[in-house]
């Protein structure tokens, strides 16, 4: 067997932690039908040494999105993305983003998938400080909930009939916790003031308050596909919807949210299309 018809399973350790069942399972497929090479890195310094590391062996991971986001992410930055291969099983945390791109659900599927399958070229969006969006972009991002810290049932001291003065304290914050602050609040959502440019042309300015936009990667060499969601006075009206290779958007700071990651706030930010950047083994299609 050629060493490029070998697999460089690696195994993200959130995976092994969530859900080592799973984890078991896919391996055994994976070796029943494949020569591998099984890497179980303990952090992100040594998940990125076994990539850096593969030769030529197809590299499949196996783990949630966040673990897909930073494989892709890695080979990006080192320009080995266009050619690498990748494969991936979801396990452990969220794979909505891998179900989107076509990965099958549950260990088996995807497994099966990695031995039989086809690899597809995808598009990616690249942005000018060089991450990178798999999935879908959205802005602004949702603000996160204010969340209360309660103090845990059974933390030490909870239980101790000698220290009634902790159980006050405790008491105590778990009243205030419950309280959230004005200050702390979290900014209520509202339109926003963006200028968005699709190819070097303006299609909507300053003067004209955004609800949300999203951008997305379309079919190889369509472009992006782009949805502007306007503050209207007609109740019920579409949302601007086009297709691009080049999106900026500028305006006051703004937050976005790339696959699952939210990043900034920034003032201005240009996405590229990069077409049929990288590849990913998915089930073959009749």
């Amino acid at each position: 067997m050629a060493a490029s018809d070998q697999l460089l399973v690696v195994i993200d350790p959130v995976a092994r932690r969530t859900d080592g069942e799973s984890v078991r399972i896919a391996k055994d497929v994976l070796s029943a039908g494949a020569v591998t090479k099984v890497c179980l890195p303990e952090g992100p310094e040594e998940f990125a040494r076994a990539l850096i590391r593969r030769g030529a062996r197809r590299p499949v991971v196996i783990g949630d999105d966040g673990a897909l986001l930073r494989a892709v992410s890695l080979l990006h930055r080192r320009r080995e993305l266009a050619a690498c291969a990748l494969s991936f099983v979801p396990v452990g945390g969220v794979s909505s983003l891998s179900g989107s791109l076509g990965v099958p659900v549950g260990a088996v599927a995807a497994a099966r998938a990695v031995l039989d399958g086809a690899e597809r070229r995808l598009d990616l969006l690249v942005d000018d400080s060089d991450g990178v969006v798999l999935g879908a972009l959205r802005i602004p991002s949702l603000p996160s909930r204010p969340s209360s810290a309660p103090v845990p049932a059974g933390a030490p001291g909870e239980e101790d009939g000698g220290r009634p003065w902790l159980r006050t304290c405790q008491s105590l914050v778990r009243t205030l916790a419950s309280r959230p602050s004005r200050l702390a609040a979290a900014p209520a959502t509202g339109p926003s003031r963006l200028r968005i440019e699709v190819d070097g042309v303006c299609v909507v300015d300053l003067d004209q308050p955004v609800e949300a936009v999203s951008v997305t990667p379309g079919a190889s060499g369509t472009g992006a596909e782009i949805e502007v969601r306007a503050v209207s006075a007609t109740a019920g009206s579409s949302p601007l919807r086009l297709l691009g290779h080049k999106v900026t958007v500028s305006g006051p700071d703004f937050r976005y949210r790339a696959d699952s990651v939210v990043s900034g706030p920034v003032r201005t930010r240009t996405w590229t299309v990069r077409e049929a950047a990288w590849s990913l083994t998915l089930p073959a299609t009749p």
